[in-house]
Formats: structure tokens, sequence, C-alpha cells
């Protein structure tokens, strides 16, 4: 049993930007030589996503519209409440309680697999960082477990 690992970083523009880097996936497992494993993805952030889903721009509004509506960002949220947090607060907190919020509903790693040498994925799915806060560094970490 092998385990390859390597740490993916982003820049995000904006919130709701999706980052596609199932290109840098691929590359990655085709450098490896696993014929046999799985692939895990971890988002090393607290206010952003993953999701495997299609790249298609409508589909990317519609979920966008859903997570706004789920944790809209201009709600009043304890977290971003200065006076009252006293934990884990730094000297340029932002207001960000709402990525916070819809990040629970977006998995913050993704298994797949490895079957002769070659990444599994269907048709349609890609690997996207979804930035649920505002333009920020983001750092996604592959580890490949495998024979």
């Amino acid at each position: 049993m092998r385990a390859e690992n390597k740490i993916l970083e982003f820049k995000t523009k904006e919130i709701f930007d999706f980052i596609d880097f199932t290109s840098e996936i691929k590359e990655f497992v085709d450098g490896a030589g696993i014929e046999s494993g799985l692939l895990n993805i971890q988002i090393m952030n607290t206010s952003a996503g993953l999701i495997l889903n299609e790249n298609e721009p409508l589909l990317l509004e519609d979920i966008k519209e859903n997570l706004e509506r789920r944790a809209p960002s201009d709600k009043e949220y304890r977290h971003d409440d200065l006076t009252k947090r006293t934990v884990n607060v730094c000297e340029d907190e932002c207001r960000n309680g709402h990525s916070h919020c819809n990040a629970i509903y977006l998995p913050s790693t993704i298994t797949l697999n490895i079957t002769g040498g070659e990444l599994q994925l269907g048709t349609w799915q890609s690997a996207m960082l979804v930035e649920l806060d505002s333009a920020r560094e983001r750092k996604v970490q592959l580890q490949i477990i495998g024979e």
C-alpha cells in the first residue's frame, strides 16, 4: 500500500465562485502510478465547500440561488456579533456567518475510486471548490491510497 499527497492552492474571486479542479486531480492520479485505490479530496477551510457535479453554467446559477436561500448573506448571524463572540476572533475578523452556515450543506471531503490506474468519474462529474465567503486563498489537500 502506498500513499501520495498534494496540496492545491486557489485564489477565489467572490462569493459563490466555482473552481473546477478536475484536470488537476486527473493529472495527480496519472502521475501517482496507483492502479487500484482511493483519492480523498479535502478542503482545508470552514467557509468553503466541495461538490462533485456537472459544471454547467445554468446549473451553477441554480446552486448559487439555492445556497443563498438556505443561508442568506444579508441575514443577521450570532457568529458575526463581535461584541458577544469571544472564540476564534482575529484582528481583521469579517462577518461571514452565512458562509459557515452554507458550508454545512456541502461536503468538506470527496472520495473517488481509482481502478485500472484511472480516476472513476461519471460522464458529467467535475470536482469543484465552492467559495461561500469572499475572495480568499483556499487549499485543497489530495491523498491517494492504493497499490
